[in-house]
């Protein structure tokens, strides 16, 4: 799944998708964009559609990922702190850092309702665009697809 937002860059699977970036998190690995790069087409379609939800899938995605990185990058696996962005899990509050990129971008932030509403992948996509250090132009347009904002005109 490539959300609307982000198809002209991840859907060509140049940059990491959304939904890569969720099941990467959840297995505990940070891949750099570098070692992504490094991969095959076909490597970063199988990382895209694996499934990533029951234990056995979770090890055999983190095996995979691991494997990838040994094979074809030139620095080590990073690994992240366990749950680190466990939160879009919870439907029942909204990070702050949700709030906050809202009301930098001059947009209201998702009602309670709204977010309780969203899919875990659509709450996992917002945080993650709040809490980006360098490209947050995808917050606003992820609002519209995923029906927080109304499009005006």
């Amino acid at each position: 799944m490539i959300f609307e937002f982000e198809r002209d860059f991840a859907g060509s699977l140049r940059c990491i998708p959304m939904i890569t970036r969720q099941k990467l998190d959840i297995v505990g690995i940070k891949m750099t964009l570098r070692q992504w790069s490094r991969l095959s087409r076909e490597e970063r379609g199988r990382l895209v559609e694996a499934l990533c939800d029951t234990r056995e899938e979770q090890d055999l995605y983190r095996a995979l990922v691991l494997d990838l990185i040994a094979a074809r990058a030139d620095e080590p696996a990073r690994f992240l702190p366990p749950l680190t962005f466990e939160d879009w899990r919870e439907d029942d509050q909204m990070p702050e850092a949700v709030s906050a990129q809202a009301k930098a971008d001059g947009v209201p932030a998702p009602t309670p309702e709204q977010w309780a509403a969203l899919s875990p992948i659509e709450r996992f996509a917002l945080i993650k665009l709040a809490r980006s250090r360098h490209e947050n132009e995808n917050f606003v347009p992820a609002l519209k697809e995923f029906g927080i904002l109304q499009e005006v005109g």
